[in-house]
This record gives structure tokens, C-alpha cells and sequence, in this order.
């Protein structure tokens, strides 16, 4: 009896199952068209070599029709497919005594890998030009005049230096600091390395569990009665203080829906975002940075119906290695160098071998044969002379003091799919109904 109870629930397992497969092979599923931005970065540090495999996280999640197709972190593998040579780091680091041939990574990532650990195939666009990033984001109005202002860009300046020391990971960044003074050392892809790759084909995924409205609500209400949105979107086109010009049109396309109070959709994801660039001044001689600022205007539903909006940037992804920074009023350039501290010190220690009073002859030629890394430093201790030894010290101070001074300034520049943070306001009675 026991035997036959056994076969007939072996038997029937098939039955049981079934609602389940059922289940699994009606599970609803979006299609991520062609050209959809997916922002990804890399946890830990790799080597720098082609053939390396790369795991990366998504920074953001991926909507599709107002719903998640892909959840933030979800991970994607890829590989490392060529090492291009990377010029300018090049150039600037032989100058300093660093003759490492430094190499940008081209990265192909080919799959998405779900929370389940299923697998999907990806045909996505080469990742170059890999940066960690920086969130900038606009402070609160500084209030004072012009010595106000340049007392607080000192204080940054020092808060940012101090930064070095304190911040975390400070171990890891004090021995790349040592690594940078060698001849030659090592590459690796830095830890925190993103890009924003690009579908080239549609790529189909289930339909990822979306968050409540209550959740994602980012639509407050001014006291005028008026809602506030806070908008999250993608740049459609790149744009560089170098090239832009005032009221150069610029457009970002919205990358999640934005939800009112009663849970009801106010932005839909995919809606445009239309404005113009409001300053441009392009990188001078003398050190002289550029800057750029832009707002958007009015916002167009995929259905085409249109609202006027006063809208201020809030936020933005930039590479860290550009050092930009953003003010109140949402103009971004680079953030200014310190110009007198660094070249007086180098200065100063230049002049320490030519100095007789107290001290080994060797100690002095050591300290002073600075800004050609170590082999400066072993050049000035085999040649035993003070005046090689302060000419080393010139050299570096030479450099300094023309890269602060004298070398074309920074431009300031966001490429194609960088991530946007506005706060938009509609100037009129009507607000949008998608």
C-alpha cells in the first residue's frame, strides 16, 4: 500500500510542478530598445590587461515604460578587449620623472546577470575613457563679497589637501602617491571605474518587481501651491565649455517617472527635456579654466503634450580625475589650484643644497632634487653636487609653476549620457497629465 501511495505521488509530481512552469513561462518581460544608457562601475581594483574579466554593477536602475527593467546594482560581465595608449597621462607623467606607459582600457561588456543568476546575452557599445565619479552638487548660496568668496576657495583648497590624508582609503592612495614617484609601476583599472555604455540591440528581460509610488515620490509642493520635481535624466548630446555657446540648444531625456503625492505619475521616464546653454567660456592660456551652465525650460511627454518649467541643476556625475565643482547657481568649472603654496615650498627646497649651515651635504641634495620623482632624487645623491641637485630642484619648480600659471586651463566637459539632478518648477496652471 505504502509502494503504490509512493508511485502515485511520484507520478503526480509532473501535475504539481506544472502551474509553476506555466507560471514561469508567462512571466511578463520588457524590451530595452536599442540606445539605452547603462551606467556601470567596477568594485575592487583590476589589472590592466587585455583578456581581464570585468564584473560591474549598475550605479542607477533602468526603467522602461515607468517600470524597473533593471534594479540598481544588478551586475554585468564583460571583458577587456585592447589597452589603448594613453598619451596625455603620458606626457604629463615623463615629465615628472614617471616613465610608466600608461594605457586606457576598452572594455566590451556581453552580459547581464539577475539577482536569480540568470544570464542574459548583451550587444552594448565599446566602454573607453573610464573614470571614477564625482557627485557634484550645488551648495547653498554663499553669502559675502569677493574676499568672502576667496577666503572660502582657500578653505577648500586646504580642506581638499587635508582630504589626502584623512578621507578613507587614505593607505591605498599615500602608496600610489610612492608608486607615482618610481620610474615605473604597475597599471590597474582603479577601483570605482565607471562608464555609461549604450544598447546596440534590443535586449529583453523580465519585468523587475517595481517599487511602490510612496517609495519613489519625489514631487513636493512650494508655497505657492505649486509641486517641485526632482528629476533624474540622461544628457542626450555632449557638451564642453570648449564648443558651446550661449543658447546652444541641450536636451536630456528623463531616466525615472517622477510621482506626485497621490501616487499618480507627474514626469513619465522617457519625457525630454528641452533647454539651452546659459554661459560658456572656454578654457584660456594662464591657467585660465573654463566654465559652463545650462537650465531647461520645458518638458515634452513621449505623447508630445508640453509644459513650461523653471527648472536649476542640482547634481551631476562627472570623472573624478576632471576635479570639477558646481556652485549655487549650477555653474560647473574646475575647481582652482592652489598657485602660491605648492611652487614657494618646491622653491624653497631647491635651495637647500646650495644651504652650508648644518646637515649632511647628501640629506640636502636629496630634499632639494624634487619634481622629477625618485630618479631626481637618485641623480642628485650620485652626482654628489649641490648645484645638480638644486637644478632638479628648479626643474620641479619650473613645472609647478607653469602648469599653475602659465598652461591652458581646464575645460570642463560632460559627455554623452551623463547623469543629470534637476529641480524643476512649471511656471504655468496647467501641469502635465501623461
Amino acid at each position: 500500500m505504502t509502494g503504490l501511495l509512493r508511485g502515485r505521488a511520484v507520478h503526480s509530481l509532473p501535475l504539481l510542478l506544472l502551474p509553476a512552469f506555466v507560471a514561469w513561462g508567462q512571466t511578463k518581460a520588457v524590451t530595452l530598445p536599442a540606445g539605452t544608457p547603462l551606467p556601470v562601475r567596477i568594485v575592487g581594483h583590476l589589472p590592466m590587461r587585455a583578456g581581464e574579466t570585468v564584473r560591474a554593477e549598475l550605479i542607477y536602475p533602468v526603467y522602461i515604460d515607468n517600470q524597473i527593467a533593471l534594479r540598481e546594482k544588478t551586475a554585468l560581465l564583460g571583458t577587456v578587449t585592447e589597452l589603448h595608449a594613453n598619451q596625455t597621462q603620458r606626457v604629463h607623467a615623463r615629465i615628472n620623472g614617471d616613465f610608466t606607459p600608461f594605457h586606457t582600457p576598452v572594455v566590451r561588456f556581453s552580459q547581464i546577470v539577475l539577482d536569480n543568476g540568470m544570464a542574459i546575452p548583451l550587444e552594448a557599445g565599446a566602454a573607453t575613457d573610464g573614470a571614477p565619479l564625482l557627485r557634484l552638487t550645488a551648495p547653498a548660496p554663499r553669502k559675502g563679497g569677493f574676499v568672502h568668496k576667496q577666503w572660502d576657495a582657500g578653505m577648500q583648497i586646504l580642506h581638499d589637501q587635508i582630504g589626502v590624508f584623512t578621507a578613507p582609503n587614505k593607505g591605498d592612495r599615500l602608496l600610489q602617491l610612492v608608486y607615482h614617484q618610481l620610474p615605473y609601476h604597475p597599471e590597474r583599472i582603479e577601483d570605482g571605474t565607471a562608464w555609461t555604455i549604450e544598447t546596440v540591440e534590443p535586449v529583453t528581460v523580465p519585468v523587475q518587481l517595481s517599487q511602490p509610488p510612496a517609495a519613489t515620490a519625489s514631487a513636493t509642493t512650494t508655497d505657492a501651491g505649486r509641486p517641485t520635481w526632482m528629476i533624474d535624466a540622461y544628457l542626450r548630446d555632449q557638451l564642453s565649455s570648449a564648443s558651446a555657446k550661449p543658447g546652444q540648444p541641450v536636451q536630456a531625456i528623463v531616466s525615472e517617472p517622477v510621482y506626485n503625492r497621490d501616487h499618480t505619475i507627474a514626469i513619465p521616464q522617457g519625457a525630454v527635456l528641452m533647454g539651452a546653454v546659459t554661459q560658456a567660456r572656454p578654457a584660456r592660456c594662464f591657467a585660465r579654466a573654463g566654465a559652463l551652465a545650462f537650465d531647461f525650460k520645458q518638458i515634452v511627454l513621449p505623447g508630445g503634450q508640453t509644459q513650461n518649467v523653471q527648472s536649476a541643476l542640482t547634481g551631476a556625475d562627472a570623472a573624478s580625475s576632471a576635479n570639477l565643482a558646481m556652485d549655487s547657481e549650477g555653474k560647473v568649472q574646475p575647481k582652482p589650484q592652489d598657485k602660491i603654496v605648492v611652487p614657494l615650498l618646491l622653491a624653497l627646497l631647491a635651495t637647500r643644497p646650495l644651504d652650508e649651515d648644518g646637515g649632511l651635504q647628501a640629506g640636502r641634495n636629496f630634499v632639494g632634487a624634487n619634481g622629477f620623482g625618485l630618479a631626481g632624487n637618485l641623480i642628485a645623491l650620485a652626482t654628489g653636487s649641490a648645484k645638480v641637485s638644486a637644478g632638479v630642484g628648479a626643474y620641479g619648480t619650473a613645472v609647478s609653476l607653469y602648469r599653475r600659471w602659465i598652461a591652458h586651463g581646464n575645460e570642463v566637459t560632460f559627455v554623452k549620457d551623463t547623469r543629470l539632478a534637476l529641480e524643476a518648477t512649471p511656471r504655468n496652471a496647467s501641469i502635465l497629465r501623461p
